[in-house]
């Protein structure tokens, strides 16, 4: 049986390993590859390469940066009492595309999910917790911007309790945004409404 060289089955291997990427499509990328010019190549490499070597994450909002604390959380002029909790840093993008919300923010690193073994201490609430006990700043909202499907509900409402004790207002995005949709691919109009309808919990 004809197998392909050894680099180029590795590196097969290596991509169907990637989210959304089967043997076949892994298969379709490489030979891609195998096409460009060398410059394309060695640029994308050095890319990748730097994305361990430069990109660490904000100690203050865990959102990934190339300094620490990252811009946001190092701009004077955000509004430090208001919080807006998203899961992923994709989140943290679409909503800062918006211009809506001029708040800082909060990166869980996931949402809720048993079945996946996400349990509350897999993802940031503890540090979320520890956010809101520093007396130097006093955040007065905090505003729930997870995906309205049933992980981003869980994840909400277990949110809602362990903030309840500290007397904060809670919101949640509101309209434009239907149930079942992803947050990261909804268009800036639908995350621009859903910022400003946005509704009070406690």
């Amino acid at each position: 049986m004809t197998k392909y060289p050894n680099i180029i089955q590795n590196l097969i291997d290596e991509f169907s390993h990637l989210p959304g990427l089967g043997p076949k499509s892994a298969e379709r990328l490489v030979f891609y590859l195998l096409k460009q010019q060398n410059e394309f190549l060695i640029n994308l490499a050095g890319n990748i390469t730097s994305l361990k070597k430069y990109i660490k994450t904000c100690s203050s909002c865990f959102n990934f940066t190339t300094k620490d604390p990252c811009e946001i959380c190092s701009d004077s002029k955000r509004d430090k009492n208001t919080l807006c909790i998203v899961a992923q840093p994709q989140d943290l993008l679409v909503i800062e595309k918006t211009g809506e919300f001029n708040g800082l923010y909060h990166v869980l690193g996931g949402v809720l999910n048993p079945l996946e073994n996400i349990t509350p201490d897999k993802i940031r609430i503890k540090e979320l917790i520890n956010r809101l006990k520093n007396t130097k700043i006093k955040v007065k909202e905090v505003i729930l911007a997870l995906n309205p499907d049933l992980e981003g509900e869980s994840t909400s409402i277990y949110l809602t309790r362990q903030l309840k004790p500290y007397k904060i207002k809670i919101t949640r995005l509101a309209k434009g945004l239907p149930m079942g949709s992803d947050l990261e691919y909804a268009d800036e109009v639908t995350v621009s409404n859903a910022l400003k309808g946005r509704q009070q919990i406690i």
